[in-house]
Order: structure tokens, then sequence, then C-alpha cells
């Protein structure tokens, strides 16, 4: 058997997208029920990703990736919301954002600057599209993108297209 017939298949790229939601709905719920973060990642991992109602079934995610980002986040959080902090356009503060775009702009600012494996664009492209199913119509996912694309080029400068936009 050859090293490649040996190793795992890699997650699908929606599966990340999946783990990316699921990350930003259990920061969320660990900051409106202060719920542990390792509490909240056992309920999501045991109930909720992957799950479904009505007798559908929801996309698989990648629950490796998810655990990290959440984990991540967590772990980083201090520096994480000092980049938001700086990042964010002049008069808005942090603590007075809507929990949900709070919780995306953290699991994102951290994937920018703890995952330099993810290409910028690829986070934000994804956390917009997140921030559009939250808030369909709403100028969170513009504001969204605004603060990504700042914290792209402040920290991903050299990363093809971080700045664009």
């Amino acid at each position: 058997m050859t090293a490649k017939a040996r190793r795992k298949p890699r997650p699908s790229k929606k599966a990340r997208s999946v783990a990316r939601l699921g990350a930003v709905q259990a920061l969320y719920q660990m900051e409106v029920s202060e719920q542990g973060s390792e509490a909240a990642l056992r309920e999501f991992l045991d109930h909720r990703l992957g799950a479904g109602t009505e007798g559908e079934k929801y996309a698989e995610a990648d629950a490796k990736f998810f655990a990290s980002l959440v984990r991540g986040v967590v772990e980083r959080q201090e520096e994480v919301d000092r980049v938001l902090a700086r990042c964010l356009v002049k008069g808005w503060e942090l603590d007075k954002l809507d929990t949900t775009l709070r919780a995306a702009l953290r699991a994102a600012t951290f994937e920018m600057i703890a995952r330099s494996d993810v290409p910028a664009k690829v986070v934000i492209d994804e956390y917009v599209e997140i921030a559009r199913a939250f808030f369909d119509g709403g100028e969170e996912p513009t504001f969204l993108n605004g603060v990504l694309h700042r914290i792209a080029s402040a920290y991903r400068a050299g990363d093809v297209g971080a700045a664009e936009g």
C-alpha cells in the first residue's frame, strides 16, 4: 500500500464552510449563555454539526477545523479583540456590535492572524457569506467585509488579493 493510499481524504471545502458556520454559532452561544468552550464544542460535535431537521441531514462539517477555530478564538481572544479594535471604523466599538456579527468577526480574525494556510480571500469570502445568511439584506455583511479587508491589509499584505475590494 502506498503512502498516498493510506492517507485519509482531506475534508471538502464545503465541510470547512460548515465548520466556520458552526464556529460562529458556537461562539455566539458561548457568549450569550456564558457556556465554556469545551462544553460548547462537545454539544456541537455531538448534536449539531451534521445533524438535521425534519428528516433532512445537513452537510458534514470538518470537526477538527471547527474545534481549532473555536479553541483558537478562545485561547487568543485578547489578541483577536485587539486586532479587531484597531481595524474597526473609527467610532465603532467591538462590545457594541451585534453578538452574531462579533462572533463572525472573531472567528474570521483568528483565521486571518493564525491560519496562514488559508488564503485571506477565502477567509473574507466565507465569512461574508455567513454574515449574509444571518443578516439577509442588512449592512452587516458589508461592514464585516470592510473590517476583514483592513485586517488582511495589515496582517496579510503579501497574500494575493488580500487588500482588494
